[in-house]
């Protein structure tokens, strides 16, 4: 089976979930008795890309339907010792990271040159090819994960999920995580730029002031981001073995030296005749921001859930690009909190 014909993401293709009415239909129509009778008693603030609302459960806020999925998957996913997670706070780069995970697990199945051509990542979304865990789990308690583990070595997927809110099977199996954070002031301003190409088209677009005085009081999907940031860094030093910590200013910076890394911790390491034959460099060209969102299927292919054009996880990827969006005052704020909020952590951005 291949990952890109698995039923449950088939099923959400077949939900033309762009029209506001349908999203909301498949929300009602995928939350249980169980949570419809939770949510009244749970902290809520308005979404920033729906008209849903954000309602916060063990500290961190989440829409409806995801914190219906994260309670399936708390409840219902077993994890590998030999799976490969990737954990992202959203707009952190987690389409850059899952292009290259997935280009190092899956490299000598593509390695002749008749095959480069056929590459996945040139016909499919890297969200596709490495799917969310909780995609899985919106739709179905128990969902068929074998499209995940057919002719691969190790199951390769991702989430958001914060680290204090995965599974307990996750949590004491052996599997490893990537997480990749970024500084919070491009992160912002990247999901400000995301959250308005997600509302329906009657919606009037969210002002960079309103989204700011949300994203610094924690109020975002999956957030607070200090939080979820703070979660995985002090995992990944209690056991560095499993969780591999990665900054994406330092990515952009050293590309290919994280990339080796990467590949080694993923238990894929390149080998000497590799690098001397410049497959790094190959991966890096094939996963670049160029290259995938310029590919056809990035620039026409759509989500299979919501809808969402595939062209929106392409903007501009660039380290600082919140200058351009953020008043210094604002810029002064968020470093400030972030400062307090990793004090002797160890963390810096």
């Amino acid at each position: 089976m291949d990952p890109t014909h698995s039923p449950v993401l088939q099923a959400l293709k077949d939900a033309d979930l762009m029209k506001n009415d349908l999203l909301e239909q498949f929300v009602q129509n995928n939350i249980t008795e169980e949570l419809k009778n939770l949510l009244p008693s749970f902290p809520k603030q308005n979404g920033w890309m729906i008209s849903d609302h954000l309602y916060q459960y063990q500290n961190f806020w989440y829409p409806a339907i995801h914190l219906q999925a994260l309670l399936n998957v708390q409840r219902n996913f077993q994890a590998l010792d030999t799976d490969l997670v990737i954990a992202t706070n959203p707009k952190c780069g987690t389409t850059w990271l899952k292009a290259l995970a997935f280009a190092i697990v899956n490299r000598f199945r593509f390695d002749n040159p008749s095959s480069k051509q056929d590459h996945p990542l040139l016909t499919n979304n890297p969200h596709i090819l490495v799917p969310f865990l909780e995609n899985f789990y919106m739709i179905d308690q128990h969902p068929d994960l074998t499209c995940l583990s057919v002719n691969a070595a190790a199951r390769l997927l991702s989430t958001h999920i914060p680290q204090a809110a995965l599974p307990d099977s996750i949590k004491n199996s052996k599997c490893k995580l990537v997480y990749l954070c970024r500084d919070p002031k491009d992160t912002l301003v990247s999901f400000w730029h995301f959250s308005n190409k997600m509302r329906p088209k009657n919606m009037a677009h969210s002002s960079i002031e309103e989204v700011f005085e949300k994203f610094c009081e924690g109020v975002v999907e999956f957030g607070p981001f200090w939080e979820h940031v703070l979660g995985y860094w002090k995992m990944s030093l209690e056991s560095p073995e499993r969780v591999c910590f990665l900054k994406y200013e330092e990515m952009k910076k050293e590309p290919k030296t994280h990339l080796i890394k990467l590949a080694k911790f993923l238990g894929s390491p390149f080998s000497i005749e590799e690098e001397n034959d410049g497959v790094p460099e190959e991966i890096l060209k094939l996963c670049s921001f160029g290259n995938l969102s310029n590919l056809e299927v990035n620039k026409t292919g759509k989500m299979p859930i919501a809808g969402y054009e595939f062209s929106v996880y392409f903007r501009r990827g660039e380290v600082g690009d919140h200058v351009n969006h953020l008043t210094p005052e604002m810029i002064e704020r968020i470093d400030k909190i972030t400062e307090q909020k990793f004090l002797d952590s160890g963390l810096k951005f």
